[in-house]
């Protein structure tokens, strides 16, 4: 059995794993990652499909362990490449991703599973364990082939008195551990949290703080997903009489499908409209709205730079519910910044006990280690520094250290008799989604937006006599992002007019063009004179 990841390893986010075996193709989760400062105008980062592009009537199933967006956020893009591909998830899972392939115009073809269920997907023998996290339903997969049984978490934890009490399954991973597995792939994302992961529940007497001393309006932002936290929030609401508004449209749509299949529970008469709640009085009033990562186009991010129709102001509290994805710190912060200078009073994860993570601590994967004992290791889903800390707990209890495999995304990790080997490579890229282009955005396309932000662009437009190649009228300069003086750009135009003047810069005469020539002439005058490289664009018109 051959395993490659082409997302998730290395980064926190865009998790798809594809198992071949007999010439059949299984994939585990297809999630996105979320753009960074360095990916200016990227909506969103998919997995690479290269690799299996040519193969996509091999694929059997897509198994989603769960409903975020890194582990489902990128299914509209696969099946719009073959639709009909089976959709393999719990019940809440697969209302997520209907909800999400509507707007895309996809009708999926799914196949619900619940925990303990196995079911067969070509030359693949799954079978499906509960596992505790952040969102209802979540499940790891047992993969058994000839060739060795894999074992795969998803995101999980151990919290022992999680709301809907449903715990991971540690007795199935016991039984699995006894018959013996092979490859074990398991969440990395807290491996370098030492202990247990604080249990759900405990966020209760911080969330009931912020309730018993808001004196105006409560503005909860969470993940569109983390049903326990809103169930939370709902509960403490109405223990304080407060009517609760959910803001924005993903937000709206998760909590109407969580409600409509019974993972949430609101009591009667709390929920109102957005727009009723705004003429009630303010100490009355929570709104649930998305935004905690500080996305630009989420409702906090907007309400924080007053383009929302809720106006942020001296008295209001808002409760940032949800974790910092690194990468994320710079945009939450100037978020948090923004609301302060409004006003509010920002409560979040640095000030007050009010987030509690999803994936387990080191302790918690000892504990797993020690019952799955596995032949072999492949730590997932995580950054370096977690990778690296998940194979010292590996090893800690016990597993040979040749046995744990530190990959990349698009490494090649072969399964053969028990024993697990790194065989190659294939192309397992970024593809950015930019707007409604897919896969065009080059690495090329962002370094030159990162120098239009910031070092500015020039345009110059030369009008030359076609006959002489010489300058018939003087040269213009157009500047964005930053200013010149008149003298220094005469300065420049001599020195544009000497290179110019050069053979090799006139039309037809050698082999660089006037537009070569002037770009690097004035490339080269801004880099000495001004200490800037601006994106330099030159226009030739024949006089």
């Amino acid at each position: 059995m051959r395993i490659v990841a082409l997302g998730g390893i290395g980064e926190i986010g865009r998790n798809m794993t594809v198992f071949e075996f007999n010439g059949k193709l299984l994939i585990v989760d297809c999630g996105v990652l979320f753009p960074e400062e360095v990916h200016p105008g990227v909506n969103l980062i998919l997995p690479d499909f290269s690799a299996i592009r040519d193969r996509l009537q091999d694929v059997v199933g897509v198994v989603l362990t769960h409903g975020h967006e890194d582990h489902i956020g990128g299914i509209p893009y696969l099946l719009k490449e073959r639709a009909d591909i089976p959709l393999i998830g719990s019940r809440l899972t697969l209302a997520f991703i209907k909800a999400k392939l509507k707007e895309h115009r996809i009708n999926p073809k799914t196949i619900q599973v619940e925990e303990g269920a196995r079911k067969p997907m070509g030359p693949f023998d799954l079978e499906f364990l509960a596992v505790n996290h952040s969102i209802p339903d979540s499940l790891a997969v047992a993969i058994r082939t000839s060739a060795g049984t894999v074992l795969h978490t998803g995101d999980f934890k151990m919290d022992q008195f999680p709301l809907d009490r449903r715990i991971t399954d540690l007795v199935g991973f016991a039984r699995l551990g006894s018959e013996g597995v092979d490859l074990f792939l398991t969440d990395s994302t807290n491996a370098d949290v030492p202990g247990f992961t604080t249990s759900e529940k405990d966020l209760l007497p911080a969330i009931d703080t912020v309730f018993r001393t808001a004196p105006r309006r409560i503005i909860v932002s969470s993940f569109a997903s983390h049903i326990h936290r809103i169930q939370q929030v709902i509960d403490t609401a109405h223990r304080h009489h407060r009517k609760v508004a959910f803001v924005g449209r993903s937000m709206v749509r998760n909590m109407t499908i969580a409600r409509e299949l019974g993972y949430l529970t609101i009591p009667r008469g709390i929920l109102v409209d957005f727009k009723k709640l705004q003429q009630s009085d303010d100490h009355k009033v929570v709104l649930i709205c998305t935004g905690s990562q500080g996305e630009p186009l989420a409702a906090l991010s907007r309400m924080a730079g007053g383009d929302h129709a809720i106006k942020i102001g001296e008295g209001d509290t808002v409760l940032l519910a949800s974790s910092l994805i690194p990468g994320n710190e710079n945009a939450i912060y100037g978020v948090i910044n923004s609301l302060t200078q409004l006003g509010a009073n920002v409560v979040h994860k640095g000030n007050a006990k009010v987030h509690v993570s999803g994936h387990a601590s080191a302790g918690e994967l000892a504990y797993v280690y020690n019952i799955v004992k596995p032949r072999n290791v492949m730590p997932v889903h995580g950054e370096w520094r977690h990778l690296k800390a998940n194979e010292s707990i590996a090893v800690a209890t016990g597993v040979d250290p040749k046995s744990v495999l530190i990959a990349e995304d698009g490494v090649t990790v072969d399964l053969i008799n028990g024993k697990a080997t790194i065989s190659g490579k294939i192309p397992a890229g970024l593809v950015f989604v930019d707007g409604d282009s897919v896969g065009h955005t080059t690495e090329d396309t962002l370094e030159e937006r990162r120098r239009l932000a910031e070092e500015g662009a020039v345009t110059v437009l030369a009008i030359i006599d076609a006959k002489t190649g010489e300058m018939a009228e003087p040269l213009e300069f157009f500047t964005k992002g930053f200013e010149c003086s008149q003298d220094d750009l005469d300065k420049a135009s001599d020195a544009i007019e000497k290179s110019l003047a050069n053979p090799g810069g006139r039309r037809g005469g050698g082999n660089n063009d006037p537009e070569d020539a002037i770009e690097r002439a004035t490339a080269s005058w801004m880099r000495r004179f001004y200490n800037r490289t601006p994106v330099v664009t030159a226009i030739v018109v024949d006089a």
